[in-house]
């Protein structure tokens, strides 16, 4: 069996990934509360999952072969790199729950993916 990695799998994959994390809070905030942690600011965790998610539909949209473009790529790339960033220092240096770097994790493998498919689409 071989993998698909291609770009438009990847923003599929990631824009899904983002919408559902995105609308977890927005749902049910006591169960994102729940796994997540305590926050004293729920103003702020609403923001970020709206943004979140408007991030996950863009990418969405954008997962269609012909509609991929730098800016696309980029707007991936550049929110797995800083989301993955700010769940591995967060929770490393106690800010926030460690089940955090679950989600750093997802956004490891997101950008490794996006590495692999990028490399392999430039082959073809």
């Amino acid at each position: 069996m071989r993998l698909h990695f291609s770009p438009s799998m990847m923003t599929f994959t990631q824009g899904g990934y983002y919408v559902a994390l995105g609308m977890w809070p927005l749902l049910s905030m006591s169960t994102f509360l729940g796994v997540a942690g305590p926050k004293t600011d729920l103003w702020l965790v609403r923001t970020m999952a709206l943004l979140v998610t408007a991030v996950g539909i863009s990418l969405l949209l954008a997962s269609r072969p012909r509609q991929l473009n730098p800016a696309v790529v980029t707007l991936a790339v550049g929110s797995a790199a800083a989301l993955g960033w700010t769940d591995a220092y967060y929770s490393l240096t106690g800010i926030i729950w460690p089940v955090y770097l679950l989600d750093g994790v997802v956004q490891l493998a997101l950008l490794l993916g996006w590495t692999f498919s990028l490399f392999m689409s430039k082959r073809q």
